[in-house]
């Protein structure tokens, strides 16, 4: 199964070609930070560095301890990119060509996004520091043809992904070719899965149903040959009744064939010994 780090480590594989989609996608890596990169991935921290150089943008680097006030000791560092925002000059999504807005797209789930593809499903969630980053994104993704939806956390403001049809979509958009290949593979099991077991339910139930039946025959047959009945009855229900007794355990279709008939033909008639038994019986 694929993991959620193998999906980000495909995105930071990805060199644009282009320098318009390195720059829109090192903005969608500050998007809501400002200049300040913070993270705990070594790969997503690197392509920031590798975008700002190509670009001749200015960058410091730093690592910082989460909870360097003593509030978490020992917790794990985060790494700290500091990029000059201003030399990157101003950026607008609606004058950005399709090239552009998917790497701005692949610089945000980089650098603010988090993927979890556990057994109860895929989720892919954006934690943002502002309200207004939020509300951009959701519009941004809206865009693209994917539902956001918002949500907050511990004093954050959450951007999330439900559905397997809109994580694919923005796997998609950004490029993670590997992970749509993926979770496509894991659809179509599970609706192979779920048809297989939808048809061995339904063939079991099938099959209660016509032991159950074949039961309730062989019943009536006894007791109609017991009280003398049978013999006198009409030749294609003695036929049709001695051809239930060689094959107890066989459906309506085997029974027809064997007899050469419909299968309604064999259906009336057993349904008829089983009226008849009813009546001796009252």
């Amino acid at each position: 199964m694929l993991l959620a780090g193998e999906v980000k480590g495909e995105l930071a594989r990805i060199q644009p070609a282009r320098g318009c989609c390195r720059r829109a996608e090192l903005l969608g890596l500050l998007h809501g930070s400002g200049g300040r990169l913070r993270t705990l991935d070594h790969a997503t921290a690197r392509t920031a560095v590798l975008l700002a150089g190509s670009l001749g943008v200015r960058v410091d680097t730093s690592r910082a301890v989460a909870g360097d006030r003593g509030r978490h000791p020992g917790a794990r560092h985060h790494l700290v990119v500091e990029v000059s925002r201003q030399q990157l000059g101003t950026w607008r999504w609606v004058d950005a060509p399709a090239c552009d807005r998917r790497s701005f797209l692949r610089g945000v789930l980089l650098g603010s996004g988090s993927i979890s593809l556990g057994r109860s499903g895929p989720h892919v969630e954006f934690v943002l520091r502002n309200a207004d980053a939020a509300e951009t994104l959701q519009g941004l993704l809206a865009a693209m043809g994917v539902r956001g939806l918002r949500t907050s956390r511990r004093g954050h403001h959450v951007v999330y992904l439900k559905g397997l049809d809109e994580i694919v979509s923005l796997l998609g958009l950004v490029g993670a070719n590997g992970g749509v290949l993926e979770l496509e593979t894991q659809r179509v099991g599970a609706d192979v899965r779920a048809r297989v077991n939808r048809l061995i339910n339904a063939e079991g139930a099938n099959l209660a149903r016509t032991v159950r039946a074949a039961d309730r025959q062989l019943f009536a047959i006894d007791r109609l040959e017991r009280d003398g009945s049978l013999p006198r009855l009409a030749p294609p229900l003695r036929e049709t009744a001695a051809q239930r007794r060689r094959m107890p355990d066989a459906d309506l279709d085997t029974l027809a064939a064997a007899l050469g008939v419909s299968r309604s033909a064999v259906n009336h008639r057993l349904r008829r010994l089983v009226e008849l038994a009813g009546e001796r019986e009252d």
